[in-house]
């Protein structure tokens, strides 16, 4: 029988100052006044019309993202957050991300953000090498992403995350583990830390750029992940490592198959009717002009779809399998509705491939498994296919 989990909030703010050639998000360059106000009430009147689907429910996470949320004042984003307080209650304890790009901090914002109700950053710094900066877009200097930390630090943030990629043109293992060198003497809580790749709709899909051969990627990634470990940080996701109880409790929640609202154009919200043994997807027409005329009307919705059967156990192993620690029988009936023996064959063929192992009364991806996940996930498929939006928001439901 399903059972309700714990909910999030994800508010996307869409604009940056330049479109990345890598970022597949819905992004979209500002060209004229960032239309700040507007957007703002946009966002309060989407959450008044989603307010029905999750009445009283306790809100865990909240986390912006984008775009380059850090173009928003501190003044805008406290009157998200208040209208939040004022419509759901808040969890003591709630983890509030943000989003920031290094090119958009002035100096003290970050305490006007902490003041604002943010308890967390995640900056974009992706490398500090000055060519791989340029050629991925970044319009920060590698000194820019040092006084962004230095930043968050004085203000009493100390929870933050540093964005970093590898496998970038021309790059080789020296460079990379400098990059991870530079980005550990900023004292970060946690690192995000992934393979660029090139996605569809992206500049990079249509001009590919040099990006070094399988072998040498490994051996970046097989070098960062000993030079993490040596350090500290514990990785519990694929591409996601944190000290000691700094894991990013946004992130586990969609990892986990939890419930989120999300607010803002092209924002996806997957959420638990446990009564009615329902689980839905929602989301918001994505262009910003068009959401901030819609917004807060029917015409704001972008569609809804009931997840059933089978596409409930693959959307649970396609976040639950990207976490080390995976998960339990229990947890998966919970999560799904579904009985656990409709998956154990599969789970059983997938251990004796050697991508999974049981172990404590999880279900545990191995080394191998995490190094073919998709092999591994594939084996969870529905019979059907899953539309592209079903398999797009279970994939990366914070966009």
């Amino acid at each position: 029988m399903l059972t309700t989990p714990p909910l999030s909030l994800y508010v996307h703010l869409p604009w940056c100052v330049r479109k990345c050639p890598y970022c597949d998000f819905n992004s979209h360059a500002l060209r004229d006044k960032l239309p700040e106000a507007e957007y703002v009430a946009a966002l309060i009147r989407d959450l008044e019309q989603d307010l029905p689907r999750v009445a009283d429910r306790q809100i865990e996470t909240v986390f912006f993202g984008g775009g380059t949320p850090s173009l928003f004042s501190a003044e805008s984003i406290a009157r998200i957050l208040t209208a939040v307080h004022q419509r759901l209650p808040f969890a003591a304890d709630a983890e509030v991300t943000l989003e920031a790009n290094p090119g958009t901090v002035e100096h003290g914002r970050f305490a006007e953000y902490r003041k604002a109700g943010v308890t967390r950053l995640s900056i974009g710094v992706q490398s500090f090498h000055p060519p791989h900066l340029k050629v991925l877009g970044r319009i920060h200097t590698s000194d820019e992403a040092l006084c962004a930390a230095a930043e968050a630090h004085a203000a009493d943030i100390a929870n933050f995350n540093l964005d970093l990629m590898y496998g970038l043109p021309e790059q080789n293992v020296e460079q990379a583990c400098a990059d991870l060198e530079r980005a550990l003497a900023l004292k970060p809580a946690h690192l995000s830390y992934y393979q660029l790749t090139l996605e569809p709709n992206t500049l990079f899909y249509a001009q590919p750029p040099s990006l070094p051969d399988d072998d040498k990627t490994w051996d970046i990634q097989q070098a960062g992940q000993a030079l993490l470990h040596a350090r500290g940080f514990e990785q519990y996701e694929i591409s996601a490592y944190a000290r000691a109880g700094r894991q990013c409790r946004h992130n586990l929640n969609y990892w986990r198959f939890g419930d989120y609202l999300g607010i803002g154009a092209g924002a996806h919200a997957k959420l638990t009717e446990a009564a009615t043994d329902r689980i839905i997807r929602l989301w918001k027409v994505k262009h910003p002009a068009t959401y901030l005329r819609a917004a807060g009307t029917p015409a704001g919705i972008g569609g809804l779809m009931e997840i059933v059967g089978s596409d409930r156990c693959f959307e649970f192993m396609l976040n639950q399998l990207r976490l080390s620690l995976g998960f339990s029988a229990a947890e998966f009936e919970a999560s799904t509705g579904l009985p656990f023996s409709s998956v154990r064959a599969t789970l059983e063929q997938a251990s004796s491939a050697g991508l999974l192992q049981m172990t404590d009364g999880r279900w545990r991806p191995t080394p191998r498994g995490h190094t073919y996940l998709n092999e591994l996930q594939s084996r969870f498929l529905p019979d059907r296919p899953l539309s592209g939006h079903a398999r797009s928001a279970a994939a990366r439901a914070m966009l």
